[in-house]
């Protein structure tokens, strides 16, 4: 869903701040208009950079700190569509297994390399080597090779129908192999993107400066002269800001903070792009006992008043359901919203039967980026049902913890994506990077197997049934899909992308 609104118009008073994070104003005049006034473009960013290094690389709302240094082998379109970027041209063989492409000449790096399949090849697979999250992403790639300085092949040991999209992402990233074994890598970049990162001024983990690549070959995508981003992570600062002309776009961190910033002058953009409510990994038992039961599961899943949480955190700006798949997905099955219905007296009658009739403990990690008030509501949901909640409080661990498989199951914000082979390969699959219990279910596994491998309809009706399957089991306890916001200041425009928590940095432009 996407649509531009004066926000102001649907957002009820009051409303608890929910996320999870996850100078001078700029002219409105551009590069490409012939003006030789200098231009600046001011972005807010709701996430520090992990790494500039490509292998270890985040994307989300990290990928305009990327996207400024770094080209991808493949472009989205806001739409979703896959188009050229570093690659010209790439078909698959009849296996769907062996993707060829033709790499872009006459493209050199930042440090004047140029550009080859081979360096191309050799990126992907320290990707698929490396400690991104989405490293997975590459798991199936068995070998990426460069018969010559044009062709790149890249053989998978399964047919994998979102690589075109993983590629256009932070598994596409193509940085100079002198990064390969410096020690610098993480806080140098060297690509061959649209601008070059200022190191002069920029303070790593704060405001990074980048400055227009005057020898980039898509001229026709640099907007600006220089780009600031600037890390909020509070949201009153980022607010503060907004209203003191210091960003000219930005995501907000809740949608109830829109009615300020289109008071300030700001447009916003609406979307729903992420789901949030609890990831119950632990299904087979191992960390908690109790978690390996389904009927647990779903007391928890029937413990949850989706309405009230929607309108008490979100200020009723988001639409609720119980299930993980996107509205857009084959497998979203609209009926499934009705299977957990609020019924606390449900929730106790399956934890008897589960043998928990005092309930039991469950321990899940909180952290200072969200208000302790979203942690007191979880709690209260579910010690009304007998499942007393012992939150454990995290820090700059809380990821690298979650990913090891610490916690028998945790509250997290995590994205729609949008196709549904990309939502499995997410987080259902074993080696999926948010199965981080690495549960292995056959029927999961089985069906997975045919929305990958499968023709069009064999592939929706498996969808389908696993989409049933997952919700039926509780493999999960969504709550709602909150309203994504992305506000820009008069002059300015953007143009949300369909697959991603922010524009992409090639569709904000000033306004014509």
């Amino acid at each position: 869903m996407l649509h531009r609104t004066k926000v102001a118009r649907a957002v009820a008073a009051g409303g608890l701040v929910s996320v999870l994070a996850l100078t001078a104003c700029s002219s409105s005049a551009s590069p490409e208009s012939g003006s030789e006034t200098p231009t600046t473009l001011n972005m807010g960013i709701l996430t520090q950079l992990t790494s500039f290094a490509p292998w270890e690389a985040s994307w989300s709302n990290q990928s305009p700190y990327l996207q400024a240094v770094y080209d991808t082998l493949l472009r989205s379109e806001p739409d979703g569509t896959i188009v050229e970027g570093l690659a010209t041209a790439w078909e698959w063989d009849e296996s769907k297994t062996v993707l060829t492409l033709t790499i872009r000449e006459g493209v050199t790096f930042s440090d004047g390399t140029a550009l080859t399949a081979q360096v191309a090849a050799d990126n992907l697979t320290r990707f698929r080597d490396g400690t991104s999250e989405n490293a997975p992403f590459l798991a199936g790639m068995t070998s990426a090779e460069a018969p010559d300085d044009t062709t790149l092949v890249i053989t998978l040991a399964l047919p994998d129908p979102a690589l075109p999209v993983y590629l256009s992402q932070n598994a596409g990233l193509v940085g100079s192999p002198a990064m390969f074994d410096s020690p610098d890598a993480q806080t140098t970049p060297i690509g061959s993107g649209p601008y070059v990162l200022d190191a002069d001024e920029t303070v790593i983990g704060s405001t990074y400066v980048y400055e227009a690549n005057e020898d980039y070959w898509d001229a026709d995508s640099v907007h600006y002269d220089s780009i600031e981003m600037t890390f909020y992570g509070d949201p009153t600062a980022l607010m503060n800001a907004v209203k003191g002309g210091q960003v000219d776009a930005t995501n907000l961190q809740t949608p109830t903070q829109a009615t300020e910033a289109e008071a300030a002058g700001f447009t916003a953009e609406i979307s729903e792009q992420n789901w949030t409510g609890f990831l119950l990994v632990d299904r087979d038992g191992v960390i908690n006992p109790a978690m390996g039961d389904v009927r647990v599961r779903q007391a928890i899943n029937y413990a949850m008043d989706r309405e009230g949480m929607l309108q008490a955190l979100e200020g009723g700006l988001g639409t609720v359901t119980t299930q993980v798949f996107g509205l857009n997905t084959s497998a979203y099955n609209d009926d499934l919203n009705e299977r957990y219905p609020y019924d606390p007296e449900m929730a106790t009658e399956l934890l008897t039967e589960a043998g928990y009739p005092d309930g039991f403990t469950l321990v899940m990690p909180s952290n200072n980026f969200v208000p302790e008030s979203v942690f007191a509501i979880y709690k209260e949901q579910l010690d009304a049902v007998g499942i007393n909640v012992e939150w454990e409080t995290t820090g700059d661990d809380l990821f690298g913890r979650m990913l090891g498989g610490t916690w028998a199951s945790f509250p997290f914000l995590l994205q729609s994506d949008p196709t549904s082979w990309q939502t499995i390969q997410l987080s259902m699959l074993p080696e999926s990077t948010w199965n981080t219990s690495r549960v292995a279910d056959p029927t999961v596994i089985e069906l997975a197997d045919i929305v990958r491998a499968g023709d069009e309809a064999e592939a929706d009706a498996a969808a389908q049934e696993l989409n049933e399957y997952i919700v039926e089991q509780a493999w999960y306890a969504p709550l709602y899909r909150p309203y994504s916001t992305y506000i820009t200041a008069e002059g300015t425009q953007a143009t949300v992308q369909a697959d991603n928590a922010v524009p992409y940095l090639w569709n904000i432009r000033p306004s014509e």
